[in-house]
């Protein structure tokens, strides 16, 4: 199994994260590789789940249809490319249990316009943010090279996504507004992240 030293240096601070991932998720991705990448395509597909559900809460937004649409088609063709990695190495695609990450970041969506859309789109944006960092770190760590190579192709995107969520949000809110949000729910998504779930995941 490969190691990651608590002294070695994990990737610099991502925008709009508070806190950058402890040395033990890695560790723990490592030593399990093939359910990370299982998670990995419930992400994609989750994402462009995301992307998709937007599009149909805000059929007359033009600005996020057309934002989105690319990133829904992006997340799909990453879906694809796991999946295929995932036949490569002989995993079924099954479910997974889902750390408790994802809900506990919905659940602080605010119920009302135009907080909702805020929020939407500064979760979505979070949740990018932190794959964005994640796949840089099995990038650097991770000792099967073609994953590796994988991984850190993925990333360029991953900050596509992310930024394309700040914009629209920016697009529709004053900065200062989006900036105090945004420190809100960093701030629980750190939380969330505070304690290590004990199953290997992406946002774990």
């Amino acid at each position: 199994m490969a190691t990651v030293s608590p002294q070695s240096p994990l990737r610099s601070s991502i925008k709009f994260l508070q806190t950058p991932t402890q040395h033990a998720w890695i560790e723990q991705a490592l030593a399990n590789l093939d359910e990370v990448l299982l998670d990995h395509s419930h992400c994609e597909r989750k994402a462009a789940g995301v992307a998709l559900n937007l599009m149909f809460r805000y059929p007359s937004n033009e600005p996020l249809i057309d934002a989105l649409t690319a990133i829904a088609k992006e997340e799909l063709e990453h879906f694809e490319q796991v999946n295929q990695i995932l036949r490569e190495r002989g995993v079924a695609l099954r479910p997974l249990a889902a750390s408790p990450y994802g809900a506990g970041l919905k659940a602080q969506v605010r119920r009302q316009e135009p907080e909702r859309y805020l929020d939407s789109l500064l979760v979505a944006a979070l949740i990018e943010a932190r794959s964005h960092e994640r796949l840089g770190l099995l990038a650097d760590h991770c000792p099967d090279e073609k994953l590796s190579r994988f991984y850190r192709a993925l990333m360029a995107s991953e900050a596509r996504h992310y930024g394309a969520y700040w914009v629209l949000a920016t697009e529709s809110y004053d900065r200062e507004t989006v900036n105090q949000r945004l420190e809100e729910l960093a701030a629980v998504e750190s939380d969330l992240l505070a304690e290590l779930y004990p199953a290997p995941r992406i946002h774990s």
